[in-house]
This record gives structure tokens, sequence and C-alpha cells, in this order.
């Protein structure tokens, strides 16, 4: 896996990341040993970049907080081969885990900062997001505090995630902005009308989330039934109806995949990355199989013919996004 810049600050990451959400909550049940195997098996890829937050665990039965210490366990004696990614500013799952209890004031962003850096085992964090915008604290006063920590030594560089145009200018003039982190994939392309001009005006790299949307994009979901804790079952673009209205998007992307020798979601990943150089995508997983598939797809070279005919299919899907 290659090195690439992420934003114009400095920081350097592998052109794919691992999302660890998933590890610890949203998607059913999940197992330990067969997530450190995961994370053993992205470095043996070169797969060095690992995206997780504070919140990721309160959504399942770990708890707060549960997702970080998976991470700091997995990385002891090889921290230094790793670039951490975490952010702060979700206090809480309201309901079925889609509805937050946000609080990004200074205290409360210094001391989340500590709380990660204890969880992770390290003495600092290489990208720390604020996960969402608090309504209740201006911007720049929570950029002001993480810019605080960036002082301090505790952070290097400073991300945001799902912000207007508005929140990245003023978040930026208070300190550089390396990374944005939003929901982008072939279905779902919101960004790129307002936000993705901006990121490349500022200087400020892209890292997708959900990038296989939410598994749909491999193929593999032809029903609604999921498990009982998985997040999906309250997401509109997959009741039983969306699911079957949106499965004409999959056959495109499976007719490209079987033309290349390759799978539906290396193609759908491999779109993600044609975005450009300075797109990360971190698609999530917790099993080896499917992070050696993934990895696979950022050399999977797509034709113009067929960039045309994936770029068609974000106006067909059923459902929003959230």
């Amino acid at each position: 896996m290659r090195t690439v810049d992420l934003g114009s600050q400095g920081l350097k990451v592998s052109a794919q990341g691992l999302g660890c959400m998933g590890m610890s909550q949203s998607y059913g049940v999940a197992d330990d040993t067969v997530s450190l195997a995961t994370i053993d098996r992205a470095f043996e890829l070169g797969v060095t970049f690992f995206d997780t937050s504070d919140i990721y665990g309160a959504g399942g039965i770990y708890g707060f907080g549960a997702n970080e210490r998976l991470l700091g366990y997995a990385l002891r004696g090889r921290r230094d081969e790793a670039v951490i990614a975490t952010k702060c500013g979700i206090k809480g799952i309201v309901v079925n885990g889609m509805k937050f209890e946000l609080g990004a004031s200074p205290e409360y962003v210094k001391q989340a900062c500590e709380d990660s850096l204890t969880r992770l085992g390290t003495d600092r964090i290489d990208l720390y997001y604020l996960h969402r915008v608090d309504p209740d604290t201006p911007i720049e006063d929570t950029v002001g505090a993480m810019a605080e920590l960036v002082t301090e030594g505790k952070v290097r560089y400073l991300g945001l995630s799902e912000v207007t145009v508005d929140q990245l200018e003023r978040a930026h003039a208070v300190h550089p902005i390396s990374a944005l982190q939003s929901e982008y994939s072939l279905w779902t392309r919101g960004i790129e009308a307002e936000i993705l001009p901006a990121l490349r005006r500022l200087g400020i790299g892209l890292v997708p989330f959900s990038p296989l949307g939410r598994g749909f994009l491999t193929g593999t979901v032809t029903t609604a039934e999921f498990s009982a804790d998985d997040m999906r079952n309250s997401n509109p673009r997959f009741t039983a109806e969306a699911v079957d209205a949106n499965q004409a998007i999959v056959a495109v992307v499976r007719e490209i995949a079987a033309a290349r020798g390759v799978l539906p979601g290396q193609v759908a990943l491999a779109w993600v990355h044609s975005r450009g150089a300075d797109v990360v995508p971190i698609p999530g997983t917790k099993r080896p199989t499917y992070l050696e598939q993934n990895a696979a797809a950022a050399d999977v070279a797509l034709t113009a013919e067929d960039l045309a005919r994936l770029g068609t299919l974000a106006a067909q899907a059923t459902g929003s996004r959230y």
C-alpha cells in the first residue's frame, strides 16, 4: 500500500485506512480475537491508518471508549508504525444508535483528549477530529482548544467531520485543518457540489467513511434482514423496499466487476480512489478476508467508460443516507 499526503500540513498516511468502528458496535456481535487479527493483517498489507473514536462502543455491548481500548491493545509495541485518528464531540448515543448527545466545549475537548490518550495507551494522537459540531459552542472555541492540544504535543494534526463550508472555513482560520471525514461513495455524493471544492481550495484532505455504502455496494446485501443490534435496521436505504430498488445500482457494479475480474466491493472502492490522491477512504471491517479484498481495491484500474457508468449511480439511490 502506497503512502500519500493527507492535507497540506505534512500528515502522511497509507492510501487506504481501516475503519475500526464495526469491531465494537453497529454491525452485529464483534469478536475481539478476529478484530485483532484484522489489525495484524492490516500492518502486513501496509494499511497503517487506523480510524476510531471515543464514542465507538457506546452503541454496542462494550461501552464508551471500547474501540479505542481495543486499538490501543492492538498497537502495543508498534505504535510508531501506525497513524491513529480518533474523535471527540459526541458524548452519548440517545436513540437506536442514530441520535447523538453532542458536546465540544473547550473543557470537554481537553478532557476527552486525555481520556482517549489513556485508552489508546499513547502519548499523542496523530489526527484528532471534531466528530460533530456542538451547536452550543462556537466552532472557533472548540478548534481553539484542539489547537492548544497541538501546541502541547498531545495531538499532531486536526480534522473535522460532517461540517458545512462555513464551519470548515471558520475552523481552518483558527488552526489549519488537515482532513475532513464525511460519507462519500458511489451512492452518496452530496459533498461534491460545495464541500469538495472548498477542501481543495484550502488544501484539506478528504477521508470518506462508509465508502462501501455500509456494505451494500459489495453486492452481499439482498434482503433487509439484519441482526437486532445492526444499525442498518434504522437506515432508510435498508428498508425492504429500498434494498430491492437499490439492487439496480449493484447490478451495474457487478457487471463492471465481472468484466475486470474483481469483486463488486473492489470496484466501488476503486471508484472512490479514482476521485483523487487527496481522497483516502477508510472502509471498515472486522475480518481479515474483507480487509485483504479492500486493500487490493487500491490497485484496481477502472476505464473511462467504467467511471462514466459508475458516475450515474448516485442519482438512482432510493432512500436518504440517514
